[in-house]
């Protein structure tokens, strides 16, 4: 990647996007499709990386496209779908996304769930038709207004460990209500 892309090169965490790939197509039934592993899992990530690219570029951070923009879309949903929520995140506790949804995001949140449910995660996020970083966002939004309770309970530590390692939940349920969000 990095020797197609030397304006980016490698940055840490994309092993964290190539690695669902990977597994998911060395571990094809068909012994004939999994000897393509590696070459299937590159294709994936480089199409993956087209529309997330700007996220692990520095000199773009600031940019309409880059990491901050987009973690600002996540804290605009986030107010129109949970006002009270957002306010208290952004102006009584005053968390800056970056402390958790920059991980959420440049990851595509593979170090917030086990495995299985983080394909589970994949599979809606790279199908869905309106866009893969508009599904990872509205689940994010979705994580969010879930832990709704604990958040508006919890003050900027505690707020903080609960984004920063999410408690485990049943993906399925998340997923149908962040189907249910439009942004």
């Amino acid at each position: 990647f990095a020797k197609l892309n030397p304006g980016l090169a490698y940055v840490q965490g994309m092993n964290e996007l190539l690695a669902p790939l990977l597994w998911t197509f060395k571990t094809d039934p068909d012994p004939e499709q999994s000897a393509h592993a590696e070459a299937d899992a590159f294709f994936c990530f480089i199409e993956i990386m087209s529309e997330f690219r700007d996220h692990f570029c520095k000199q773009l951070d600031n940019s309409d496209s880059g990491i901050k923009a987009t973690m600002t879309r996540l804290l605009e949903y986030l107010q129109l779908h949970d006002y009270e929520l957002w306010d208290h995140l952004t102006n009584r506790v005053k968390i800056d996304p970056q402390y958790f949804a920059f991980r959420w995001i440049t990851l595509m949140l593979t170090q917030e769930f086990h495995f299985p449910d983080l394909v589970r995660l994949w599979d809606t996020f790279l199908a869905d038709p309106k866009g893969r970083l508009d599904s990872l966002l509205r689940f994010c939004v979705t994580m969010l207004v879930s832990a709704r309770d604990m958040l508006l309970a919890g003050d900027f530590a505690s707020n903080l460990k609960l984004l920063q390692s999410y408690p485990p939940t049943d993906v399925s349920v998340l997923l149908r209500k962040s189907a249910q969000f439009e942004c």
